[in-house]
This record gives structure tokens, sequence and C-alpha cells, in this order.
């Protein structure tokens, strides 16, 4: 099998301002790409970007896009790792749009194969539950909004923090209020404290039966994190200080974490998201697998990923919940409430609608 095209498109999706510690998206900024090939089967690959968390625009991802497409015409895509290695031999980082060609390598290798992609990488179904997110925003509006989504159905709550401590515990003080203490509560801080106003953030919290708090320190205060550790009863979820099984690897020996988020645009794609979970079940740390603003495509290759990944135990799957004013996504992960899944079909089994596809910026290559 050769790959004779690539197609790339601009796949922004207009949302509702979704509000973090670090910035504001008001439209999911996303790239995909289809990887077409001499035998007629093309595999589907999206990633989102997030500019304030992993250093990649929508534009970057997509003049990248066009040079990793012209460094592999010609070649294999059956062999995923020769592939996803010639791309870090050609640019360091850039882990958020080298993801949507994993993805689409992957999806390829299962549909020539005949088999749903969860398959393909060994896996079995179980059940996957998502929590949903709240955006920062006034204590009483937050606890307004986490009541409404606990009344339909939620069954855990990850919100986000990461501005002044005695806030943030406000903020968590009404939404335990609103929705009492029989729903998991994961918070978020985004990077968004520092040393000191992480102890203050996570000693407030802890009567509040905080599940876990990702990443409460910019990545250079990895080095501190067994103290903060030390110091609080609230479990630690590393995130951006995680791209890759050798990051896994360091934070699980030196005790900085209790748990590991796992997200393709910071991996790389699929291959290396299982060498992450697989890294951190040897010192039995469990992971979760969260996302940026992806649409339901490259949800639904996730959620391949966990029925591969048994170390992963949490499921954060929901950012086409978060506000997604538009939908284009033919296939894809089914939502049953707050349970995702996927369908048998071969591959990731979803594909953007070509309506939606003839409005956006398009290459070929």
């Amino acid at each position: 099998m050769k790959i004779t095209a690539v197609e790339i498109y601009r796949l922004s999706i207009p949302m509702e301002p979704f509000v973090i510690a670090t910035g504001t998206m008001d439209y999911a900024q996303n790239t995909f790409v289809r990887v077409m090939t001499d035998m007629g089967i093309y595999g589907v690959g999206e990633c989102s970007a997030f500019p304030m968390i992993v250093g990649e625009t929508q534009d970057t991802c997509l003049v990248l896009a066009r040079d990793f497409a012209r460094l592999w015409k010609g070649k294999d895509p059956l062999a995923i790792a020769e592939r996803m290695g010639e791309l870090n031999l050609y640019i360091a980082g850039n882990t958020t749009v080298k993801s949507a060609f994993d993805m689409a390598l992957h999806d390829l290798s299962a549909k020539h194969a005949g088999l749903p992609l969860y398959r393909f990488l060994g896996g079995e179904r179980r059940d996957i539950v998502t929590d949903i997110t709240l955006g920062i925003g006034e204590p009483a509006q937050m606890a307004d909004k986490a009541a409404t989504l606990k009344a339909g159905g939620a069954e855990a709550l990850k919100v986000k923090l990461g501005k002044k401590p005695k806030e943030d515990v406000a903020r968590i003080r009404e939404i335990r209020k609103a929705v009492g203490f029989d729903i998991p509560i994961r918070i978020d801080a985004n990077q968004g404290w520092t040393f000191e106003e992480a102890l203050e953030a996570l000693g407030g919290l802890e009567p509040f039966k905080i599940q876990f708090c990702e990443q409460p320190m910019r990545t250079y205060n990895d080095h501190l994190l067994p103290e903060l550790r030390s110091q609080t009863i609230v479990p630690i979820m590393a995130d951006e200080s995680v791209y890759s099984h050798r990051d896994a690897e360091r934070l699980c020996r030196n005790d900085g974490c209790d748990y590991i988020n796992i997200k393709f645009s910071k991996s790389t794609g699929i291959a290396e998201a299982l060498r992450i979970q697989e890294l951190a079940a040897a010192y039995q740390i469990p992971c979760m697998i969260g996302g940026m603003l992806e649409s339901r495509l490259a949800l639904a290759a996730k959620v391949h990923f966990a029925y591969a990944a048994p170390n992963v135990k949490f499921f954060d799957l929901d950012t086409c919940m978060v506000g997604h004013l538009e939908d284009p996504v033919i296939g894809g992960v089914a939502y049953r409430g707050y349970h995702v899944s996927v369908s048998e079909e071969i591959g990731i089994g979803a594909d953007i609608s070509p309506a939606f596809l003839d409005r956006c910026e398009k290459w070929v290559i």
C-alpha cells in the first residue's frame, strides 16, 4: 500500500466561549486530515490546537500538515512507527498536528485489517462514563450549572480552577452546597497556581472531597510535586507535565503524581499514548484519557484507545459536550447520557460530513 495524497481541512467548529485558567476559546481550532492510498481506502485523523497549553495554533498545524503530507507521499502507511519517526526527525515538538497523522495511520491500518480500531489494538469493549466540565465563572453561576448537570444525569464533574486560591475554594464550596457529596468532583488548575498558592488552595479544598487535582502548577515546578503531595490529601494528576512515556517515567520514579492525564495532542497520538499508560501501570499509577476541543471523530479514536488501554481508569471525553454549536461528524462516538461507546465499524468508524467540509478551507498534497 502506498500513500497517494493527503487531504487537509481547516476544521473550525463554532462553540460557546470556554474559559480556563490560561485563556478563552470561542471556536475549536481543529485540523482534519485524510490519508489517501492506492488501494482505495483512506484514514482519517483530527487534532485540536489549544495554543495556551500546547503551543500550537490551527495555522501552525495546517502549515506542518502540508509538510508532513509531502514527506509521506509514495510511502507505506502501514509502517506506523517508521512514518511517525520521520515526522519526529523532521521537526521537534508539534505533538498536536502529529497526532492527527498518527490517528489517520491507525484508522487505515485497522481498515486494512478489516477490524474496528480497538480490536486491531488488541482491546475489548467495556463501560466508559465521561465526566462533564465546568469552565471558570462566578461561584453562584458555577453552582447553578453544576446542579443542572447533576439533575441531567452527570455522574462526575470536572471543575476548572487555577485563579486566586480563596476564590477557587469559594467556587467548590458553592458547588458542593448545590450538588452534595455523592457525586465525584475533579478539579483542573491548568497550571494556574504557584507552589504557595497550590498549598493554600488544596488545603482549603480538602474538606470538599476532591477526587483529584489536575496540573496544579507550571511544568517548571515539577520538582516540587513530591513536596506538594506530602502536604495535601488531594491526589495529584499530572497533565501538561507528561507528553511522553519518558515524562511519565520521570514523574512516576520521583513520586511526582498519583495519576496521569493522557491526551493525544500531547502524546503525538495513539502509539505513544499506549506506551504512557503501560509505563504508568508498571508504577501502579492509573491514567485518564482527556482531550482539547475535538469533535466526535477524534473522541471515537479515544474510546477505541481506552478499550485497548486497561490502565486508563478515568474518562474526560466531553469535549464536544461543552459548547460545540455544530456537529459535523458522521458515525463517531455515541452518547447514552454520559456513557460513551463506538460501533463495530472497521477503523475508527467516523468521518466528517461532506457538506461541512465543503465550507472548510482545503489543501490536497
